[in-house]
């Protein structure tokens, strides 16, 4: 459980941070902003509080690892990595313009702290399970941690990664599902149903955690748990709302990708301010 102060540390700092998703979003004309704000506070407690790294060192060779498999929310990890100093955040103005180094899903060969390339879903979770065993091959202490979107649990390569991850018991693997309810097309249990998710994971051998994404002593309580656990990979289904943190943006599936002209930031600047 969090004390009172960091508690208050990292819920501005998400509520800073979710201003300038804003701002990004506005100047490149678009992003997949409705998935950014739904991750965010999974993002924010393991870069603020949980991961193992450091930004002067992204290629440290004992750092955590963090793969962001839901590849399109790029730029709310850009964001959180120009912040901590990984990069000059003012490049951050250039968001996906040509010759930027940053495209809508990020590449590790031209944005410093991307550890893997995602884009095409379904990949990440098999990347954290070859680095969770890479990691023990080579005896490292560090640990992976993927945030997978719940849209990419209909592609079958999730389920070979989880069915390797419970036979192989990668222990220093955690991987979170940003379980917002909403893929591209709409609702996830319209278009491919995935409930029960907690029990098919738990059918490939995983310990499954539920929790409400957006608060800081759950998330970060998970990871304790996940830490500690020394039989079975974790999985943390995290319940998310897409478009958090801005009124109309919130359970809109027209908020997946969108761009925003100056009324539509203004207003979304607000909504985060007035938040709670």
């Amino acid at each position: 459980m969090l004390d009172a102060g960091e508690r208050k540390r990292l819920k501005t700092k998400a509520r800073e941070l979710r201003e300038k998703i804003i701002e990004v979003t506005f100047t490149c004309g678009g992003a997949h902003v409705g998935g950014a704000f739904s991750q965010h506070e999974i993002l924010v407690a393991l870069y603020y509080k949980a991961l193992k790294i450091d930004p002067k060192r992204p290629a440290w060779e004992d750092r955590d690892r963090f793969i962001l498999s839901k590849g399109h929310g790029g730029v709310g990890h850009a964001v959180i990595l120009g912040d901590l100093g990984f990069f000059d955040p003012a490049l951050l103005k250039e968001f996906n313009k040509t010759g930027s180094p940053f495209g809508m899903h990020l590449d590790r060969l031209k944005v410093p702290g991307v550890d893997f390339s995602t884009g095409s879903l379904g990949h990440g979770l098999g990347l954290g399970v070859g680095a969770a065993l890479g990691a023990r091959q080579i005896g490292k202490p560090w640990r992976t941690y993927v945030v997978m979107s719940d849209g990419e649990c209909a592609e079958g390569s999730v389920w070979e990664a989880a069915m390797a991850a419970g036979n192989f018991k990668t222990t220093n693997l955690t991987a979170f599902v940003d379980r917002n309810r909403f893929s591209l097309d709409g609702p996830t249990e319209t278009l491919m149903r995935l409930e029960p998710l907690d029990k098919k994971f738990e059918a490939f051998g995983w310990r499954v955690l539920t929790i409400d994404g957006h608060d800081f002593d759950q998330i970060l309580d998970a990871i304790e748990t996940a830490r500690a656990e020394t039989e079975r990979p974790v999985m943390v289904i995290a319940n998310t709302v897409k478009g958090k943190g801005v009124d109309f943006m919130e359970d809109k599936t027209a908020w997946h990708y969108g761009g925003l002209d100056e009324a539509t930031r203004d207003a979304a600047l607000a909504s985060i301010r007035k938040s709670k």
